[in-house]
């Protein structure tokens, strides 16, 4: 284990890397590098205060990086030494990307190894996490998004670890399937593109422009590759965060600008455009979005078949339609940074084998004080699945609102202040 300590912007960080077994139910395959860092406000150094796990959402993405003590995380340093856990394969957690996984061995090893890295690993990376900073002390958990269904899948197989859990737009559904999934969020993805476009009514015009412009097949992102028209139309997951709206607007409205005859999509565009549809940073995102809802059935690309069924999300529909927080098999045909892991992507999409991830006997009897905040209408997890989850864990108490997007959190420190307040005390 290797420990680096410092300070900066009325902060004290102690970063950690410990040594996690690759699988945690054989450790006998070898072992990972997990890396974390441990945050307490300059102020409150000296003091013995409970630690506070942030699990990032996701999958695949890094945890917050900590330049500055604002929104959720400065609330949380007034009460909590708080440990920002980059999960396996993100950030400086043996990463694993195109480059990695190919010293992994073929498409079928990587596939292996990547079944390794979902809710469940990741609950048992941080038990060792949290023995190596607290010996047997259970710490507190705040899980936004995906790092809820870590958070659910931690109160099912190792709750006593856990001395309180928060949740923030992540309570997933205990079973069923990718396809239950994405019935409810194509449908809550519609509902957010009439609401843009609602506000922004000349941007639908302005979107069928650019697809009129892609469909002749010659556009190219400043990376090299081609933007098909249905890539373009994936730039709609902004549409559930809180600031999406306005991103996307912006986005748009220089589509065109500064080219000459104004038929051909301008530089600045493509560059913002390219960024945002990029995986190069987290294409863990991409490879593991749809397994991260299986238990003993394959997912087999849910997403693309519900799009299929649903021709109102078709490019050349009268009325365009962005889609949302979905991956397709184009991704790993389109993006430079999933094309070499095409059949990997292929293979984990047909894979049957996944263990279960939750307990529902044992969150039935659940004695871990559990508080949630459910986004009505959260483009991501849809409040059906959430609420009936909430209805299932003994105990957890729901915070139903429509005052904040999927992002709540990450945007306003009031989210976990109403979850602490909900807590009575505790923290």
């Amino acid at each position: 284990m290797r420990v680096n300590e410092y300070r900066q912007a009325g902060m004290v960080i102690t970063e950690h890397v410990v040594e996690s077994p690759l699988d945690h139910r054989d450790p006998g395959r070898g072992s990972i590098e997990v890396f974390a860092r441990e945050v307490v406000s300059s102020a409150n150094a000296g003091r013995n205060l409970p630690r506070l796990l942030w699990l990032q959402g996701g999958p695949g993405n890094r945890a917050q990086r900590p330049t500055a003590p604002s929104t959720w995380l400065g609330r949380a340093l007034r009460d909590y030494r708080v440990v920002l856990l980059d999960q396996r394969g993100t950030g400086l957690s043996t990463p694993a990307n195109r480059q990695t996984l190919a010293e992994v061995g073929g498409p079928q090893a990587q596939a292996d190894y990547l079944s390794l890295f979902r809710a469940d690993s990741i609950v048992g990376d941080a038990e060792v996490l949290r023995r190596h900073l607290g010996g047997d002390e259970p710490w507190s958990v705040l899980g936004q998004s995906f790092g809820g269904f870590v958070t659910l899948s931690y109160l099912s197989s190792a709750p006593e670890g856990l001395r309180e859990a928060f949740v923030t737009g992540g309570l997933p559904p205990l079973a069923g399937t990718a396809d239950d999934v994405y019935r409810l969020t194509y449908h809550r993805t519609v509902e957010q593109n009439e609401l843009y476009f609602a506000r922004h009514p000349g941007d639908r015009e302005l979107a069928r422009r650019i697809v009129d412009v892609l469909s002749a097949g010659d556009t190219l992102l400043p990376t090299g590759e081609v933007l098909t028209p249905r890539r373009f139309q994936t730039v709609g997951i902004q549409l559930g965060t809180r600031s999406g709206f306005d991103s996307l607007h912006f986005l748009l409205e220089q589509a065109f600008a500064g080219s000459p005859g104004r038929d051909r999509l301008g530089d600045a565009f493509l560059a913002e455009l390219g960024a945002a549809l990029s995986f190069a940073a987290n294409p863990l995102y991409a490879l593991l979005h749809e397994p991260i809802y299986n238990q003993g059935t394959a997912s087999s690309w849910a997403a693309e078949r519900e799009y299929q069924r649903r021709p109102e999300f078709a490019v050349d529909a009268e009325d365009f339609l962005f889609t949302g927080e979905m991956v397709y098999p184009l991704h790993f045909a389109e993006v430079p940074a999933l094309t070499p892991l095409r059949e990997t992507a292929e293979l984990l999409a047909s894979r049957t084998d996944w263990p279960a991830l939750y307990d529902p006997a044992r969150l039935a009897a659940n004695e871990v004080p559990a508080f949630a905040a459910v986004y009505y209408d959260d483009m991501f997890v849809a409040r059906e699945h959430s609420l009936a989850t909430a209805s299932a864990v003994r105990g957890l108490r729901p915070w139903i609102t429509n005052d904040y997007a999927h992002d709540g959190v990450r945007a306003d420190a009031a989210v976990l202040d109403r979850l602490l307040a909900m807590a009575g005390g505790l923290s």
